[in-house]
């Protein structure tokens, strides 16, 4: 499930018609069906491939603040969980 700020709460599917391009494009399996350890590797090679095979690598690289970034996401998403999906303002 997914919610604006304001506005209902919509579930969005892999596979389905809210899912944007970019999630079309790395989406493997049909609507429904877990996707795995062994696709989300396999899609992490193929961007990583693609980007060495085009040799622009910039930008292609996270850095300690992008980690920082992704840890402090997943803080605030375990926090609104606990706090009934209240948002949790990242800034």
């Amino acid at each position: 499930w997914f919610s604006k700020l304001g506005q209902a709460p919509q579930m969005i599917t892999r596979g389905g018609g809210a899912a944007g391009s970019a999630a079309v494009a790395v989406t493997r399996i049909p609507a429904g069906h877990p996707e795995g350890y062994l696709e989300a590797f396999a899609t992490l090679y193929r961007e990583a491939a693609g980007v060495i095979a085009s040799q622009n690598l910039d930008g292609a690289t996270l850095g300690v603040q992008d980690g920082l970034d992704g840890v402090r996401f997943v803080d605030a998403c375990q926090r609104s969980s606990r706090d009934e999906a209240y948002w949790i303002d990242l800034r």
